[in-house]
């Protein structure tokens, strides 16, 4: 089973968040996920949503700030396996063409 997960962790402040997403990152690197974080949040895949749990509540408490807003998106599926970037691969092949716009 493949948990893929989606996380976006900020604090509610006036400057910039990026010493505060950049800890909330940090924290990931105690469990056993695999992540990539984008402008939106981070990508997180793991084999067991309890790990996906704990890293997402690692993240939120890493974050120094006297508020803090986390989402989390869960993508559990049951029946197979599936990663993240096999679910890009699965829109590139209808699409014919990478998922991004490479025009400046």
């Amino acid at each position: 089973m493949t948990v893929i997960g989606l996380l976006s962790v900020a604090p509610v402040i006036e400057d910039s968040m990026s010493g505060e997403i950049a800890a909330a990152v940090d924290a990931l690197e105690a469990y056993d996920v695999e992540y990539e974080t984008n402008p939106m949040g981070t990508v997180i895949e793991t084999d067991d949503i309890g790990e996906l749990f704990a890293a997402a509540q690692a993240a939120h408490e890493a974050v120094d700030a006297d508020r803090v807003s986390t989402v989390l998106k869960i993508d559990d599926k049951r029946d197979r396996d599936s990663s993240a970037a096999e679910k890009v691969d699965a829109v590139e092949e209808h699409l014919g063409r990478p998922a991004t716009n490479t025009e400046d």
